[in-house]
C-alpha cells in the first residue's frame, strides 16, 4: 500500500504542476485586454474613418478569428477603472492625435512620431502583465506595418520612404502600479499559500494531538512512547473540539504571518484591519475543511486533504499563470478551488484597494461557502457514524 500511494502521489503530482505551467500561449483562451480608442482627428484623404478607429477595429477583427484574447472596447476612464480593478491585464491605447501625426509623416512637418501606449497591470502577476504587454505590442507593430504599406505610396518626401516601412512607435508604462515591495505582484499568491499552509497545516497538527491527549493514537518522540487512557467520547464531540481549537488557534497563526511579512519584512499592504480578518477567516475555513476530511476519511484524509487543498489547488490558482493561459482542466478547478478564490481575495486587497469587484467580494462568499459545508459534511458523517455505531478504537494502556 505504501508503494502504491507513493506512486500514485508522484505521478498525479507531475501531471498536475507541471501540466499547467509548460505552454501558457498555447493554452490562451479570452485573455481579457483593454482597447482604447482616443484618436480624435479627421480621416486621412480618401479615407472614411480615422485611423484610431481603423487600427482598434482590425484588432477586434483578427481578434474574434480566435479565442486567446478578449479585447475589450473601452473609453480612458473606464479602462483605467478595469485597470484598478484587475479585470483586464493591460491596454492598448490609440492617443488623440495620433491620425495627425501620421498624416505628417507623407510630408516635411513631421516633429513627432505616431505612438501607441501599452499599458500593464502588474498587480495581476508579472507573468499575467508580460503576456498581455506582449499581445499588446504585437498588435501594435502589426498595425504599425500597415499603416506603413497605406502612407508608402503617397510619401511626397524621399527621407520618410525608409521610416515608413515601420512608422509607429510603441511605449510601455505601467497602467496601475504597485508598491515595490510587492514581489512583482506575486506577494498576493505567497500570501494566501502561508494562509492555507497555516489552515492545513495546524489543521492536522490539531488533529494529530487532540487524538493523542484522547488516547485515541500513540505519542512517540524518538526512543520514547506514551500511550494516554482513552477518553470516552463520541466521533461529533471530538470533531467539535477539533474545529473549536481551530478556530482559537488561528487567532494566533493569522497575527504571526502578518507580524512576519508586513511588520518584520516589509511587504507592502494597506487595509491592515480587513487582511486580518479576511486572513483568519480563510485560515479557518481550510481549517474547518480538513477537520472535516479526517473526521470523515480516517487516516487517510490528511491524503485526501492535501490534494484538495494544495495539490489540485495550486496550479488552479490563477496566481502566478493566469488561468485564461492553462488548460481547461485547470479553469474549471479554478471555479471552486480554495487557493483561486481567496488570493483573488488577498490579490485585491494588497493591489485594488480592497474593492469587491477586484475579487474580494467572491472570495468572501466562496469563504462562507466554504465553511457551511465544512460544518455540514462534518458533523453529517459524525452522526452518521454515531449513529451506527461505528465507535473509534479505544487502544488501552498496559
Amino acid at each position: 500500500m505504501p508503494t502504491v500511494l507513493c506512486a500514485l502521489v508522484s505521478l498525479l503530482l507531475s501531471l498536475l504542476y507541471m501540466g499547467g505551467i509548460l505552454s501558457p500561449n498555447d493554452h490562451l483562451d479570452e485573455l481579457p485586454i483593454a482597447l482604447v480608442d482616443e484618436d480624435a482627428g479627421p480621416p486621412l484623404p480618401g479615407q472614411r474613418e480615422n485611423l484610431g478607429k481603423q487600427i482598434t477595429d482590425t484588432v477586434v477583427s483578427v481578434g474574434s478569428t480566435k479565442t486567446s484574447v478578449d479585447w475589450r472596447r473601452l473609453d480612458a476612464a473606464a479602462a483605467q477603472d478595469a485597470l484598478a480593478s484587475g479585470k483586464v491585464f493591460g491596454a492598448l491605447v490609440v492617443p488623440k492625435d495620433f491620425t495627425a501625426s501620421v498624416a505628417a509623416l507623407t510630408t516635411n512637418r513631421a516633429t513627432v512620431r505616431p505612438t501607441l501606449t501599452v499599458l500593464t497591470n502588474p498587480g495581476l502577476g508579472s507573468l499575467g502583465s508580460s503576456l498581455a504587454a506582449q499581445i499588446n505590442q504585437g498588435a501594435a507593430h502589426q498595425a504599425s506595418l500597415t499603416i506603413g504599406k497605406q502612407l508608402a505610396a503617397t510619401a511626397t518626401v524621399p527621407t520618410t520612404r525608409l521610416l515608413l516601412t515601420d512608422p509607429v512607435a510603441v511605449t510601455t508604462r505601467v497602467g496601475h502600479p504597485i508598491g515595490r515591495h510587492s514581489g512583482l505582484g506575486l506577494t498576493a499568491f505567497y500570501y494566501t499559500l502561508l494562509l492555507v499552509l497555516g489552515g492545513f497545516i495546524g489543521g492536522n497538527l490539531i488533529n494529530a494531538g487532540v487524538d493523542t491527549a484522547l488516547g485515541y493514537a500513540d505519542s512517540e518522540l524518538g526512543p520514547w512512547h506514551t500511550r494516554r487512557p482513552t477518553v470516552p467520547i463520541s466521533r461529533t464531540q471530538t470533531l467539535v473540539l477539533k474545529m473549536v481549537m481551530t478556530a482559537g488557534i488561528a487567532l494566533l497563526t493569522t497575527t504571526l504571518v502578518m507580524a512576519a511579512t508586513i511588520g518584520i519584512l516589509g511587504m507592502d499592504a494597506d487595509h491592515l484591519p480587513t487582511l486580518w480578518l479576511f486572513s483568519y477567516c480563510a485560515t479557518v475555513a481550510v481549517g474547518l475543511g480538513v477537520q472535516a476530511i479526517n473526521a470523515a476519511f480516517g487516516g487517510i484524509g490528511q491524503l485526501v486533504s492535501m490534494f484538495i487543498f494544495i495539490a489540485l489547488a495550486l496550479p488552479s490558482s490563477g496566481a502566478t499563470i493566469p488561468l485564461e493561459a492553462t488548460p481547461s482542466f485547470y479553469r474549471f478547478l479554478g471555479i471552486f478551488e480554495p487557493m483561486h478564490q481567496l488570493s483573488a481575495g488577498v490579490r485585491a486587497i494588497l493591489y485594488f484597494d480592497a474593492r469587491g469587484d477586484a475579487g474580494l467580494t467572491r472570495g468572501w462568499i466562496m469563504i462562507a461557502i466554504g465553511v457551511v459545508l465544512a460544518l455540514a459534511f462534518g458533523f453529517a458523517l459524525t452522526h452518521y457514524y454515531d449513529r451506527r455505531g461505528l465507535r473509534r478504537l479505544t487502544p488501552q494502556p498496559e
